[in-house]
């Protein structure tokens, strides 16, 4: 459904404690913009990813439950992604008191930053910060990094469109890291499946498989490198949001 810019405001969530149907009502408004506002519906997408981020340490039921209304509103990223995004770890999901220390964690050391994806070959990879390279040793020590401005090219994966594992009446860009040139701890039972917010603003579940079942342990977001400089009211907010939390 077609939105004007001017309806927004009065769509608008509270940043600090809103309603999660409230959130997706606002992101729904935004999906609606024309081709001559993706600009400001791409910020705005993303401004409520981070803000939900910021609101999961205080908020968790609420903020999970925006993540999957939001997500649930994607479809496969169209145009497919090609080259180099960015990305955040928006939270993790596998329980309060795990959460808090990744959260915390997280805040001091995340060496992922973000993906790289190669559309013509439906492949891609990890792109993580130099500071990766000891623990990765430690935990894979016979896996080798791949060396990429100033960090590394890690755990490649293919991809594919097909229909959610724990959404499946949702088509997804499935990321599936199951191959022989990954590492079999951990890595290739992860499976990324990811979706286009608005164009340019894409949000992912994090899924990891036990016992044949495919369990959401977290969320993360993506944007292409070159939409990803610093927004001033994007991370005032989030900064509002995180202080509060």
């Amino acid at each position: 459904m077609a939105t004007r810019l001017t309806e927004l405001p009065s769509l608008e969530p509270d940043p600090l404690e809103p309603r999660a149907e409230d959130v997706a009502r606002y992101v729904a408004g935004l999906q609606g913009l024309s081709k001559a506002n993706a600009e400001f519906a791409r910020r705005a997408s993303w401004n409520q990813i981070r803000l939900a981020a910021a609101r999961a340490g205080r908020r968790p039921d609420e903020a999970h439950d925006t993540l999957n209304r939001i997500f649930r509103l994607g479809v496969p990223p169209n145009p497919p992604l090609e080259g180099a995004t960015q990305g955040i770890m928006v939270t993790p999901t596998v329980g309060l008191v795990p959460d808090l220390g990744l959260r915390a964690l997280a805040s001091v050391w995340m060496p992922w930053r973000g993906k790289r994806f190669d559309a013509g070959s439906q492949t891609g990879d990890n792109l993580l910060m130099a500071s990766a390279r000891w623990p990765t040793r430690v935990l894979w020590p016979s896996y080798r990094l791949e060396p990429l401005d100033h960090g590394y090219a890690a755990f490649p994966f293919r991809t594919y469109v097909g229909p959610g594992s724990v959404d499946p009446d949702r088509e997804t860009l499935k990321i599936d890291y199951d191959s022989g040139e990954n590492p079999s701890l951990l890595i290739r039972d992860i499976l990324d499946e990811l979706v286009q917010v608005v164009q340019g603003a894409y949000l992912g579940k994090v899924l990891l498989r036990r016992r044949d079942q495919w369990r959401l342990i977290g969320y993360f977001a993506l944007e292409p490198s070159v939409a990803a400089a610093p927004e001033q009211d994007v991370e005032a907010q989030a900064e509002a949001a995180t202080a509060v939390a």
